[in-house]
């Protein structure tokens, strides 16, 4: 059978396994788990060997899952509130695993360097160079498995709790998806240490920021679609709040497969919140969408439109602009007879 295209017709019962698998697996777990390395190691001190992956659709599917199950097992009980809260843990679970990995596949990645630097002849440095190399490559493969597990659990945690999933603290920047979640400290990081990696994306910033008891998500999401149709490339950056306007932000930027950097508040101090504000104003945004808040989006406002230099198109919107909130209508668990 042919790799490149899904097929379209079977010319056996031979072929349906693979015909199925090209039309349901999403390109993330095709990536992820459908072109598996010849050889692995599975732990450190192993020696190589063959080793079968998951099936992507079965990874896929057994993933995307777990996490309806939970949701669907209490809805309308009394542990319904409690779903959304172990539904996190679960996508939290891979992107643990996932870190781990990382720093694992950075460590070998710097010995293999070393090793690189200090070329020695004979066999048994040779035989330790490919077996590095190979335990890289195998915690690589290991570590981007997680992450398309992670991506997916995080895509049905949202559609579910109606939020975008993100972790407690750091970032989720993925290698096998563009709608990554960067923390700012990461963020900053890298720009300090000039490192063009996916903890500095690249592209024009559109910032949005507002109140946390902001209901009218809507009027949010309409405006970001108009700038985003101006400007494809952008990146967003929001105020970091897991509520209200930041929060429309955040699950927009995750609808759509936009880079979403949250500047949340890190540090001492009763100025922690306009330090932040100057932190976004130095990453010279191109545009900004802010609702009527607090001191913090005033602030950020006299910053974008000083009274000279450079000014910031901004987008403000009142308390009042929103539309009249409309109750959530709940979906009811129909229990076969």
């Amino acid at each position: 059978m042919s790799k490149p295209t899904a097929l379209s017709s079977v010319s056996s019962f031979a072929d349906l396994p693979e015909l199925y698998a090209e039309l349901t697996a999403t390109p993330d777990f095709m990536a992820s788990f459908g072109d598996p390395i010849p050889l692995s190691i599975m732990e450190p001190g192993d020696e190589p060997a063959e080793h079968q992956m998951p099936e992507p659709i079965a990874a896929q599917a057994e993933c995307g899952g777990i996490v309806a199950t939970i949701f669907d097992l209490f809805t309308d009980t009394r542990l319904e509130a409690l779903a959304p809260e172990l539904a996190w843990g679960f996508v939290n679970s891979f992107h643990f695993v996932a870190g781990k990995l990382e720093r694992e596949e950075d460590r070998l990645a710097d010995t293999l360097r070393d090793m690189a630097r200090r070329l020695e002849p004979g066999e048994v440095f040779n035989k330790e160079l490919e077996d590095t190399q190979l335990e890289c490559q195998s915690v690589a493969e290991q570590r981007a498995a997680m992450e398309a597990m992670r991506d997916y659990a995080a895509a049905m945690f949202r559609a579910y709790a109606g939020r975008p999933w993100s972790p407690v603290r750091g970032s989720r920047a993925s290698h096998v998806t563009t709608a990554s979640q960067i923390s700012a400290l990461d963020f900053l990081r890298a720009r300090s240490e000039r490192r063009r990696d996916r903890y500095d994306p690249q592209g024009p910033v559109i910032v949005v920021s507002g109140p946390q008891d902001w209901h009218d998500w809507r009027i949010v999401w309409n405006r970001l679609d108009q700038i985003r149709t101006r400007i494809p490339a952008m990146v967003l950056v929001t105020t970091g709040q897991r509520l209200g306007v930041d929060a429309a932000a955040a699950a927009w930027a995750a609808q759509r497969g936009v880079v979403c950097i949250a500047f949340g508040l890190y540090g001492r101090g009763k100025g922690k919140g306009f330090k932040r504000n100057r932190d976004i104003a130095e990453l010279m945004p191109v545009e900004a969408i802010l609702c009527e808040g607090s001191g913090i989006q005033s602030s950020l406002y006299d910053l974008f439109n000083p009274e000279q230099g450079h000014r910031v198109p901004t987008h403000v919107f009142m308390r009042t602009d929103q539309e009249p909130a409309m109750p959530i209508k709940r979906r009811r668990r129909v229990i076969a007879a």
